[in-house]
């Protein structure tokens, strides 16, 4: 335990210690610990018909707009199931004139010259290759279909057809086309150029973000003794006898801010989780958002403030000894009181600018001190109450994401992700008008930089070479439920006298590196579709240190640690 938690709080400090634990338990209930790298790539099939010439994988468009001669902005599309192909990159694509077809939707020859334009469509009256024949027959360069939502639809080919269609077939939103028809009636020579840029296979921010994620629980484990808890117990040995009931006080106020997890607790919470989860999916409200946003910066501002305590009472010891007596607060050394307003206002900067591309920066500030506080909080007592903590949590992702649509016919952590998120990303949902299905962007790939809101409980990095933009993230879940074995494992080490190479917090910690290179390695091979993370994150953690243990042949001490203390502590106390 750090300095500034060891030390006596004023009772809202201790309130607010505890509100980060509850905040901390709240998050793991909250759907996302799935690791979110690459959702975003299209690449599912639905259920539409399917053949050797209507097969074509569903990738992002880039269009881009000139208005007599002055490059404009650029809108995102979708490609059809058939047709032709794209260049990945702009320079190897060509300008062409934009035309309305007419009539307008296309559905039969156009009296308006399609010869080396680009044509315009609107979607309806007719399936989308009659559309595609109708354009390529008057000689067209490439058809725009723009649709009657913001969404982008899969364009698939009719029942038991051949597609013969060699011209590029793209779906733009609604808004999109109303840009770029609102130049054309302004007498304005408008030019498109389409390309279909290839993304990453591995971003720089993915790299960056497992060293967040390795590195915060690293931290969160040698964080009291990086903070000098040895100047804590030197403290309380040098207290006189007519000080040792204060003493007492204080370690007591100490204890009381850790929460020791049980197996009890760890049944419940996976049936509050599931039962969190389902109200997620039926209900789901833009105000729940606000709350998990508020939430944050509560939390956010705690941990926050007792990292940096924490850190100034390690360099100055005694920086902490000038006090204030404050109504309601009681005696607060004025530290605690300058850190404070500077974590409230650092927490009300980044609320206002939340929606800034910048924001990424102070969200995970938040969320590493609130991760680490909570791991400093909130602890495991063994190896028993780690396996059914995390078993159970292995279970629960497992189910939510994979078993779940055999009951509500969608992934019901996927569905709450997905919504929650705003992220570059698809939402599938059945079309009834055609036979496809839906694919929702998000504002990155519309162009439409407005966007909503997002929950702020996890870590997010920008992808920094993806022409697509975008964030690689992962949940906070992913990060706290290792974490705790992981910490745990440290204590024991320490407890024990075990050097770095015959413990286990090493061994964990490089465990859990590789549990989330496996994840990222699962996302990639399943065409970015999500993935439980704990799927992989479980076993290379636990399942590591039980079979350490086994071979070791101290999984029994691991097991049971902590209980003989206990109960003999327990004997003394009634003797």
């Amino acid at each position: 335990m750090s300095v500034a938690m060891a030390s006596p709080q004023p009772l809202l400090l201790r309130h607010l210690a505890k509100v980060a634990i509850t905040f901390g338990i709240f998050l793991l209930l909250s759907p996302v610990s799935i690791t979110s790298a690459a959702d975003d790539d299209i690449s599912h099939h639905g259920s539409a018909p399917k053949s050797p010439s209507c097969d074509n994988t569903l990738r992002l468009v880039k269009v881009k707009i000139w208005v007599d001669g002055a490059e404009g902005s650029v809108l995102g599309g979708l490609t059809a199931r058939f047709g032709g192909s794209l260049p990945t990159e702009a320079k190897d694509g060509t300008r062409f004139p934009a035309v309305f077809t007419n009539p307008s939707n296309c559905c039969s020859n156009s009296s308006s010259k399609l010869s080396g334009f680009i044509a315009l469509s609107i979607r309806g009256d007719c399936d989308f290759m009659t559309k595609a024949e109708f354009a390529e027959s008057g000689g067209a360069a490439g058809l725009l279909v723009i649709n009657d939502g913001e969404e982008l639809l899969e364009m698939s080919c009719r029942e038991d057809h051949v597609s013969n269609i060699t011209i590029p077939i793209v779906m733009i939103s609604k808004s999109g086309g109303g840009a770029i028809g609102k130049s054309m009636t302004s007498s304005k020579k408008v030019e498109l150029l389409l390309y279909s840029p290839n993304r990453p296979i591995v971003d720089f921010s993915v790299v960056f973000l497992w060293l967040m994620a390795v590195g915060t629980i690293v931290c969160a484990s040698l964080w009291s003794e990086f903070t000098g808890s040895k100047k804590n117990d030197e403290r309380y040995n040098e207290l006189s006898p007519k000080e040792s009931s204060n003493a007492g006080t204080v370690q007591d106020d100490a204890e009381d801010e850790v929460v020791d997890i049980s197996a009890k607790s760890a049944i419940v919470f996976v049936i509050s989780a599931s039962t969190f989860l389902v109200l997620l999916y039926l209900f789901m409200s833009s105000w729940f958002v606000w709350l998990l946003i508020v939430l944050f910066c509560i939390g956010g501002i705690e941990g926050m403030h007792s990292c940096i305590v924490a850190l100034i009472l390690r360099k100055w010891r005694n920086s902490g000894d000038k006090k204030v007596n404050l109504p309601l607060l009681g005696e607060i050394s004025v530290l605690s009181i300058v850190v404070l307003l500077f974590c409230l206002a650092f927490s009300i900067v980044w609320a206002a600018k939340r929606k800034e591309s910048y924001s990424w920066v102070g969200q995970d500030i938040l969320g590493v001190c609130l991760m680490i506080t909570i791991l400093q909080l909130a602890r495991l007592p063994n190896i028993k109450v780690a396996t059914v903590l995390l078993c159970c949590a292995f279970i629960y992702d497992i189910f939510w994401v994979f078993l779940s649509p055999l009951i509500f016919h969608d992934s019901v952590m996927i569905a709450d992700m997905s919504r929650l998120t705003n992220r570059l990303g698809t939402i599938v949902v059945k079309d009834p008008l055609v036979d496809g299905e839906v694919l929702q962007l998000t504002n990155v790939a519309r162009g439409d930089n407005s966007g909503g809101e997002s929950i702020p409980m996890l870590l997010r990095v920008p992808r920094t070479f993806d022409p697509w933009g975008g964030y690689d993230m992962i949940g906070f879940g992913d990060i706290l439920f290792p974490g705790l074995l992981v910490s745990f494992a440290f204590r024991y080490d320490k407890a024990n006298k075990k050097g770095v190479l015959n413990g286990y917090f090493l061994w964990l910690t490089i465990g859990y590196g590789f549990g989330l290179f496996f994840t990222y390695l699962g996302l990639y091979l399943m065409d970015g579709h999500g993935q439980p993370a704990l799927l992989y994150l479980v076993p290379c953690t636990l399942g590591f240190a039980v079979i350490l243990g086994a071979t070791r042949r101290e999984l029994k001490h691991l097991w049971n640690y902590g209980e003989e203390s206990s109960q003999s502590k327990e004997n003394a106390a009634e003797a």
